[in-house]
């Protein structure tokens, strides 16, 4: 019986990606290693995983090169790498006497929105 549930949920995650994931190069918010988040989505039976560190990229580079040492040693399974960030929206912008825009720097303002943003292409 416990065989057949874990086969079960296997299936049911492989169609599950977490679109939203941390990693250590999210500063005071994620600790988790590309590699481990890698292994630990294969584990659960996943095939793609999206990284959207805080307003940074920096982690992109290490999930490539992870996903492709991955891929290039499991021919039968490939894992997706989607790219992302979860940037910062501000909530109202001013503009200069030139016409430029800038973010206000007001308490308000600086509780501004998140964005997650994911690569749909090259």
């Amino acid at each position: 019986m416990r065989d057949k549930e874990n086969k079960s949920a296997s299936l049911i995650m492989s169609k599950f990606t977490h679109l939203h994931v941390h990693s250590e190069y999210s500063v005071l918010d994620g600790m988790s290693k590309i590699d481990q988040l890698i292994e630990k989505s294969i584990r659960c039976g996943m095939n793609s995983l999206a990284l959207t560190d805080h307003g940074n990229m920096f982690g992109i580079k290490t999930f490539a090169d992870a996903c492709n040492k991955y891929n290039s040693k499991n021919h039968d399974q490939k894992f997706k790498p989607i790219f992302g960030c979860e940037a910062y929206v501000a909530k109202q912008t001013k503009s200069n006497p030139d016409g430029s825009r800038f973010v206000t720097e007001n308490k308000e303002n600086l509780s501004g929105y998140h964005l997650v943003l994911l690569a749909k292409n090259l």
